[in-house]
């Protein structure tokens, strides 16, 4: 049976703790979605063309879609599996550990944690966009695609 995964997420921007999930995402199924969600009451930094374009050139043999509503319908609608959810910490874990009881509840479809590389524990979107609006590098924290086009858009 070939097992397709989705891994959700804003995405906006990618990090290089997007890329590492993913990366290793793709070597432990067959098919593996990221589902760029769309968030009509949320400012993106990047539009949502934009960010599906970065995660295409950066962690090649992924497919990349996007969805708006419930994540376990996307989930349906392109025979997932499995959601795979990267975990930073321990509140992480909390909350998505709930999410991961609805959508099963939902759908049956399972949840699986992939922890974040040490190195990469403490990297968010938000942190890295809040980071570098005020000024502070974060080169070593977003691919170097990424960190020019925040520095194009004044973030950095």
């Amino acid at each position: 049976m070939k097992v397709t995964a989705i891994c959700p997420g804003s995405y906006d921007p990618p990090t290089n703790g997007h890329v590492d999930i993913l990366s290793r995402c793709v070597l432990m199924y067959e098919r593996v979605v990221a589902a760029v969600v769309v968030n009509p009451s949320k400012t993106a930094l990047f539009s949502l063309d934009e960010r599906m374009d970065f995660l295409r050139e950066l962690v090649p043999g992924i497919e990349v879609r996007s969805f708006s509503g419930l994540l376990v319908d996307a989930a349906t609608e392109w025979s997932a599996q499995v959601i795979v959810k990267g975990l930073r910490g321990a509140a992480d874990f909390e909350y998505e550990q709930q999410m991961a009881h609805m959508n099963r509840h939902l759908t049956g479809v399972d949840t699986v944690f992939v922890p974040s590389s040490p190195e990469l524990m403490f990297v968010s979107s938000s942190l890295v966009k809040e980071v570098s609006a005020l000024g502070g590098d974060v080169s070593s924290l977003v691919p170097g695609i990424i960190h020019d086009a925040m520095k194009e858009r004044h973030v950095g």
